[in-house]
């Protein structure tokens, strides 16, 4: 029988899923994240491979991996991923999209709340000195209502954080390579701005867009100046469209108010600094870790490797190979 191999533990409705199809998948048991060294003995044989985003699939696992037909993401990005070596070995490489759009956008709405009204900061602080009482002065933050928020990237996830935060009465704009259909655009009452305007305007700026080559550091120390001192930075996409240096600089010469990050630059260390940082709100790229959204991902991926074992097509393939090997 096809061996099926997944590199670090997923849900047990996906497990469950697989058995129920015949199969019995290899799990990886380790503790921490899988090494190359671990991951390529796992792979020798397997027909399949399912990963989490956080392992990096290269040339070499691929190599190692003579019998594989697909490498299914647990995730939305793929960018560990060496998909166009995949696709030349005729090895499909699928992803997970859409189900993790309602929690990424609770959780963005999350950040953003919390910021705005330093809930994280006032916790801190009761779990340390306290505070005196209540005073009209103290501890002032900013309500969301009439404020812009400006979105980079109105795809699904951002266009599910423009509908949640566009009730809390934000006004929205947003930039992308393409502007949306103006049916989509009414929805939030939302304007097309370029990137630079967008910077100028926002009050809370909100990462939604994919990590390519042209989106690396997409907010530099260029980008970075042309935002409002008073304004915040959220990024609950992808670590690298920000020049995390910059960000730091930016923030200790007071030139932004305040950032809210779930996902960074050298994942998963943390660039130093930041966390000495009140105003720095850091969450351990947690956008998508619900059980619900994670259970849909298991049967996504799941399906793809029982679909391909079967000799079928996968859905959700991001490398082009969709004939069953």
């Amino acid at each position: 029988m096809a061996k099926i191999f997944i590199s670090a533990k997923i849900p047990t409705s996906g497990i469950q899923a697989l058995q129920q199809a015949g199969y019995e998948p290899a799990v990886y048991q380790g503790a921490g994240l899988i090494t190359p060294t671990e991951l390529k003995a796992g792979v020798a044989d397997a027909a399949v491979l399912i990963t989490p985003l956080s392992t990096p699939v290269t040339k070499d696992i691929i190599d190692a991996a003579p019998k594989l037909r697909l490498i299914a993401n647990f995730g939305a990005g793929f960018n560990n991923i060496d998909i166009n070596y995949a696709a030349t070995k005729a090895i499909a490489v699928t992803n997970t999209p859409g189900v993790s759009t309602a929690s990424t956008a609770e959780v963005t709405v999350g950040l953003v709340l919390a910021l705005m009204h330093r809930m994280v900061e006032g916790d801190r602080l009761m779990r340390t000195t306290g505070f005196d009482g209540w005073a009209p002065l103290f501890f002032l933050g900013h309500e969301l209502a009439g404020k812009t928020l400006g979105i980079v990237g109105m795809g699904q996830i951002g266009q599910a954080v423009a509908k949640r935060l566009h009730a809390f009465g934000m006004k929205i704009v947003y930039t992308q390579r393409h502007q949306l259909d103006v049916f989509t655009q009414s929805k939030t009452d939302a304007t097309y701005l370029t990137l630079a305007e967008l910077l100028k305007t926002a009050d809370v700026v909100s990462l939604h867009a994919p990590l390519t080559p042209a989106t690396q550091h997409l907010l530099g120390a260029n980008q970075l100046a042309l935002m409002q001192p008073s304004a915040y930075l959220i990024n609950a996409a992808r670590g690298p469209l920000v020049d995390e240096h910059a960000l730091l600089a930016q923030l200790k010469a007071g030139q932004l108010a305040g950032a809210a990050l779930d996902v960074y630059e050298t994942e998963p260390q943390l660039t130093p600094g930041f966390a000495e940082l009140k105003n720095v709100i850091l969450t351990p790229h947690i956008g998508n870790a619900t059980v619900e959204a994670r259970d849909a991902i298991a049967k996504i991926v799941t399906d793809n490797a029982i679909a391909v074992l079967n000799g079928q097509a996968p859905t959700a393939v991001v490398n082009g190979v969709v004939e069953p090997k």
